[in-house]
């Protein structure tokens, strides 16, 4: 028997976020008040987060028992990354060239609204967001000190540290400590269900925050910058991820109609963090191998950023137009050098995009770090593309990572995007006939099966 509505998650997020949205406006008051259910939530997340990523890496690492095999995986990993990383900054890069969405925009304007002490302490966290800081920053001096900060590229390296170690023991799957780290992490992902029943709560505190402190009203100058934003995302998830899924062999819409819960709660938070722990569950089910889901997923959360990607070139652009401080064809490719490299470290610095845009700004020596007050106001507003478009971008790497591995089961993807996780009951006798009668339906979309 088919869920009522009002128990689907997704039906519950949506309802949250519009709730949110009503209270955010029309009784801005509540709607800041609101804003401590969306930390909450976070916090919760946050809490899962390190155990989780440290427990699937070292289950998924120990699960292969070939070491080589890992290595490949990590190498084809951040082969792709840096490949559709790069091809996300030059979209950017172009829409932005195209749309000139920072002409009209008056830089006072925005000045008399956003505090300059915010840009200095950018600018500060810029200044020690070398490649060099970058990557001592990799190695934690202290294990437990990673997973208290919640430092996701240490606690990657330590895990992967610990998951070959093991793997290097050679122990069999029904040994006392292979038992007790599936254990764990069954634990982890009871824990992370029983989270996710407060989700909507975080979405409507969340939406209602953002609306309430920020309004509608005075993001007016600035809706073009967003509209372009926006539109670029949804340019590089239908054109470049669709083309993408299309020569892996999968569906791109069968594939977002199968994480549409995931992406509305990301929409709800504006943290794609908030969605990892289910994203590693779903890409599983869809037929992605476990010990590369366990590695891929974690890695890009750090090195396959794609919406960040998109977001920084546009707006080093825009700051660029608005100050009427032209950029020739030379200083834009250096610029998206410089942001292939800075980038990469913005989830493991406070601040995220915001450090990186001041380090890119300082790096150029043509911007003033001061074009930052520009879109401070604005940023949060956008957060939600970037963290979807990440989210998004991540599960595809996922996919293609498994594919060219052979750890890629067509007939639970199959099943997955037929509404029949292979864990769940069987599907009827009529979807197992059809499913059989159409063993290469997976590069097609059909919407009266979803």
């Amino acid at each position: 028997m088919p869920k009522a509505p009002y128990r689907n998650l997704t039906f519950q997020v949506l309802t949250a976020i519009a709730v949110g949205i009503l209270i955010g406006h029309f009784r801005p008051a509540w709607g800041e008040a609101l804003g401590l259910l969306g930390d909450a939530f976070l916090r919760l997340v946050k809490m899962v987060v390190a155990p989780i990523i440290f427990l699937t890496i070292v289950v998924g690492i120990a699960s292969m028992g070939d070491l080589k095999k890992v290595g490949r995986i990590g190498v084809k990993a951040l082969i792709y990354f840096e490949v559709v990383t790069t091809v996300a900054l030059a979209i950017g890069l172009l829409v932005a060239n195209l749309l000139h969405p920072g002409a009209g925009v008056r830089p006072q304007a925005a000045n008399q609204s956003s505090p300059t002490t915010r840009v200095s302490q950018y600018t500060e966290e810029a200044q020690k967001h070398s490649f060099k800081d970058f990557a001592l920053n990799v190695i934690p001096d202290n294990v437990l000190g990673a997973f208290a900060k919640g430092d996701l590229v240490q606690v990657l390296f330590f895990s992967v540290l610990f998951g070959i170690a093991v793997s290097s023991l050679g122990l069999r799957k029904d040994t006392a400590l292979m038992t007790v780290l599936e254990h764990l992490t069954e634990v982890m992902f009871r824990i992370v269900a029983i989270i996710m029943k407060v989700a909507p709560l975080g979405a409507l505190g969340a939406m209602a925050y953002t609306v309430g402190h920020f309004g509608i009203r005075s993001l007016t100058p600035l809706m073009k910058l967003m509209g372009c934003v926006y539109l670029t995302m949804a340019v590089f998830i239908f054109l470049v991820l669709g083309a993408i899924c299309r020569l892996a062999g999968v569906s791109l819409w069968r594939y977002l109609v199968f994480i549409r819960e995931e992406i509305l709660l990301v929409l709800g938070t504006s943290s794609s963090e908030s969605a990892l722990p289910r994203m590693i569950e779903r890409l599983e089910l869809l037929g992605c191998g476990r010990g590369v889901v366990g590695m891929v997923i974690p890695a890009g959360y750090s090195f396959n950023l794609d919406g960040t990607s998109i977001y920084l070139s546009m707006a080093v652009l825009f700051i660029a137009q608005a100050l009427h401080i032209p950029l020739d064809f030379g200083q834009q490719v250096t610029v998206m050098a410089i942001l292939m490299l800075t980038s990469k470290g913005s989830a493991a610095v406070t601040g995220g995009g915001f450090v990186t845009l001041a380090a890119t700004l300082s790096a150029t020596h043509v911007l003033p770090v001061e074009g930052l007050l520009l879109l401070i106001g604005v940023d949060r507003f956008m957060s939600e593309s970037r963290a979807i478009t990440n989210l998004i971008g991540n599960g595809v790497a996922t996919i293609v990572v498994s594919k060219w591995e052979g750890e890629f089961d067509p007939a639970r993807y199959r099943a997955a995007v037929s509404g029949h996780a292979l864990d769940e009951p069987s599907p009827s006798p009529e979807i197992a006939a059809d499913m059989a009668r159409e063993p290469n339906a997976d590069t097609g979309v059909s919407i009266s099966r979803l």
